[in-house]
């Protein structure tokens, strides 16, 4: 079970640092077992080089097992942070398929093999998510893994019985959202890059295979975030959201422009509901 930074922002959108390395401290002193950042939810697209490298030694000083995010639109920006990012020797380092443009199969294999080479000994995990402009089929997945002995997971949305059947020949770790992992753990998942964890960190790993949280986090997804998500809310505004609902931190609802965010009368509504639901979540620790 591994949880994101989120960015905390000033009005001015500049990242407020002070709050971030407070998030970072009760993540290092949580029951996950590791942190990342700059995946999607991290707002990776927005950041400058100087804040990515910034964020990264923040990260790298949480003491838990880390992984940075290196994922750009831009394969040769991506290469460049593969080779920062590789020199603070995280557990692995995620990436994405650069999408401008779909790519084809073997310029997606080139793409890994360079990246693969530039991180080193720093193993890689691609992150695949539905709405990646390449998308990587089951079966495209285990001649990836055969050929690039650096790829060691994938950080997907997951899919059926069939799905997990190929997909876990390639030998790779499947990581899955926070809120399929107990059901996609019985089709073959490995674990999970949780945004559960970031409605509550130490109760994600506590209910992490609970058939029956994972029903009634469904039910309060359907009334609090899939409105939310329907109404136009990017991915970083509903993790900020469930982190503020959480308030386990400091995080805010504010993500970059030109991304819109939940309201302080939005998370207000959620709490109560979110408590009485899933008790579970929100014991004597976050």
């Amino acid at each position: 079970m591994w949880a994101t930074l989120l960015l905390p922002l000033n009005a001015d959108d500049s990242i407020d640092f002070p709050r971030l390395e407070a998030q970072a401290e009760v993540l290092g002193g949580s029951q996950l077992d590791g942190l990342y950042a700059h995946g999607t939810a991290g707002e990776f697209q927005t950041l400058t080089e100087d804040e990515f490298d910034r964020v990264n030694e923040l990260l790298a000083a949480a003491g838990k097992p880390f992984q940075i995010g290196a994922s750009h639109p831009s394969a040769q920006l991506q290469l460049s942070r593969v080779r920062r990012a590789a020199a603070l020797h995280p557990g692995a380092i995620q990436v994405i398929v650069p999408d401008w443009l779909p790519l084809n199969a073997h310029e997606v294999l080139d793409f890994l093999r360079r990246t693969a080479d530039a991180a080193g000994d720093v193993p890689l995990v691609l992150y695949n998510p539905p709405h990646a402009k390449t998308t990587i089929g089951p079966r495209q997945l285990g001649e990836l893994a055969a050929a690039v002995p650096g790829l060691i997971g994938l950080k997907t949305a997951g899919g059926d019985k069939t799905w997990f059947d190929e997909a876990t020949r390639s030998g790779l770790a499947i990581f899955v959202p926070g809120h399929f992992l107990a059901s996609m753990s019985l089709l073959g998942a490995h674990g999970s890059y949780s945004n559960v964890a970031a409605l509550s960190p130490n109760g994600a790993v506590r209910t992490a295979h609970d058939l029956d949280v994972e029903r009634r986090i469904d039910e309060f997804f359907a009334a609090h975030v899939v409105p939310l998500q329907k109404a136009g809310l990017s991915n970083p505004g509903l993790d900020k959201f469930l982190a503020a609902v959480g308030g386990w931190a400091d995080v805010g609802t504010r993500v970059r422009w030109p991304m819109q965010s939940a309201t302080a009368e939005q998370v207000a509504a959620a709490r109560p509901v979110v408590r009485s639901l899933l008790p579970e979540l929100f014991g004597d620790s976050w």
